[in-house]
């Protein structure tokens, strides 16, 4: 009991990054949110520009919403498996709560942006049916995939930010 409470209650580094829970999921993390960046730029922005020019008023774009949160969590997730494998955080306590705040950040930023998506690509199945404007039916099975990925991203983030609070908890 005591050995696991040890275990627990440390900061991995080096190659113990990959073999202790919550830190073996930093790549699964990675993997999924680089494929949602990936495919949501490998597709034309929404309607939105196209609405703009022919309603003359100013449509917000949600994919920016997404593309921002999965190129931040992208970007804070690489940079906390550096310093989590180099050992920078030199196993201090105040590591452990950033660790828990940046996931649940980072959890309930996905969450939001999966939503946004989601909602982005059941609307552009009315234009992918649509014989006027034409919207390519590729760029609907893009969006579809990155929205499955934004998914699994959000619940590897909050899966992370469980098993970091209850790390934080034992520290």
């Amino acid at each position: 009991m005591t050995a696991a409470t040890q275990q627990m209650s440390s900061l991995p580094s080096g190659l113990r990054i990959c073999t202790t829970v919550p830190d073996i999921l930093y790549l699964p993390e990675l993997v999924f949110g680089g494929l949602v960046w990936i495919l949501v730029a490998s597709t034309h922005v929404s309607m939105a520009s196209f609405l703009e020019l022919t309603l003359i008023m100013t449509v917000p774009n949600p994919q920016g919403w997404v593309m921002f949160v999965s190129v931040f969590c992208f970007v804070m997730t690489f940079l906390w498996l550096i310093i989590f494998a180099c050992g920078g955080h030199k196993n201090s306590s105040g590591w452990a709560t950033a660790d828990f705040l940046y996931h649940l950040i980072a959890a309930v930023f996905y969450l939001s942006a999966s939503v946004i998506l989601a909602n982005e690509t059941i609307a552009m199945k009315v234009w992918t049916s649509s014989t006027v404007i034409g919207y390519p039916f590729k760029y609907y099975q893009i969006d579809i995939a990155a929205v499955v990925f934004s998914f699994i991203a959000t619940l590897l983030y909050f899966i992370h930010c469980i098993f970091s609070a209850m790390r934080w908890k034992s520290f």
